[in-house]
């Protein structure tokens, strides 16, 4: 069976990776990782903060009202409580490239290209085959329309185009108004991938205390369905390489993104949960699934779910929309 796929320009000998997270602080993890038959590395992500070293007047820009209490800043963690700096970050990426054979990718979290032209040079320069850029942006701001903002995620992918050569792939939200057009947006920028979708970590809030409460809830197989229909509907309609990230736990999860249009699938909470052992696990049953269904190769399978393959993508979208609400019905003990 033949599992190759193409992601970023990079040549993988199928699609599953582990999606940026912890595991990448720690080489031994890493190695169980490449062990467990990782096409590629995702390292954890280095923050704009971190790289600015003006965290509260970056958090207040991005994520606080003007007219806030002050102390809501002490929600967000000091730089030095990050488990890696801009400098260890840059080592780290090294010894990572040193201890694995497969592909490095780096990530940089943040909104603006200021805080990270340089270190994507440098993370170039350590040794990383592709960057991830995560565009993490709450808007707050009123004033900051939706077209504003996209327009400062497009300077940002120009402007580290720019400066690096290695592939870049761009981790956005869901919450945009036109996603399609963003997509050509970025090709347009000069992204290279576009990655489905990061996950808003929002906090709960502690009545007692007045103040709000870190929550960190990892995906569940309910995520996916959001992902597989912007998958459905990006696949071939760009060139961009698609990576569906959130809520694959299993073989059948991989099947269902592959065939919405993905060519990698990157995991995390069932490897936090699981260990590395679960990419194993997934893999074979990747393999397995495509063989008993007489797939030849997994690009048999890529995209063939995907809206283009529809005569009527449109009246596909509206008539998956129409029918899940006419077949509902009530559980028969709640009647």
């Amino acid at each position: 069976m033949d599992l190759t796929t193409t992601y970023l320009g990079l040549t993988l000998p199928h699609p599953l990776m582990p999606g940026a997270s912890p595991l990448a602080h720690d080489l031994d993890a890493v190695r169980r990782l490449e062990d467990a038959g990782a096409a590629a590395i995702v390292m954890h992500s280095l923050f704009e903060e971190q790289i600015t070293r003006d965290e509260a007047g970056m958090m207040h820009q991005m994520l606080v009202h003007d007219d806030s209490n002050a102390e809501a800043l002490s929600y967000f963690p000091a730089v030095d409580d990050f488990a890696f700096g801009p400098d260890r970050y840059l080592e780290q990426v090294r010894a990572v490239k040193a201890a694995v054979k497969v592909p490095v990718i780096g990530s940089l979290n943040g909104t603006t290209a200021e805080g990270w032209l340089s270190c994507a040079h440098q993370i170039q320069q350590a040794g990383a085959d592709a960057l991830e850029l995560n565009f993490y942006h709450v808007a707050t701001n009123p004033l900051e329309t939706g077209v504003e903002v996209e327009a400062r995620l497009l300077e940002t992918v120009r402007a580290i185009k720019t400066h690096i050569t290695i592939p870049v792939a761009v981790k956005v939200s869901p919450f945009y108004s036109s996603m399609s057009h963003l997509a050509l947006e970025l090709e347009a920028a000069g992204a290279d991938g576009l990655v489905l979708f990061n996950r808003f970590y929002q906090p709960d809030i502690d009545p007692e205390m007045l103040e709000p409460v870190p929550k960190l809830q990892l995906s569940t197989p309910d995520e996916l369905l959001l992902r597989l229909r912007w998958l459905a509907i990006l696949s071939g309609r760009t060139r961009l390489s698609l990576a569906a990230t959130g809520g694959v736990h299993s073989g059948i999860d991989a099947v269902k993104a592959i065939m919405a249009g993905a060519h990698a699938v990157q995991m995390t909470a069932a490897l936090l949960h699981h260990g590395p052992a679960r990419l194993t696990t997934t893999l074979r049953e990747l393999r397995q699934w495509l063989m008993e269904h007489e797939y030849r190769s997994l690009a048999q399978a890529q995209g063939s779910m995907s809206l283009e393959k529809s005569p009527n993508p449109e009246a596909f979208e509206r008539g998956n929309y129409m029918r899940i609400l006419q077949t509902w019905q009530p559980k028969v003990g709640n009647r």
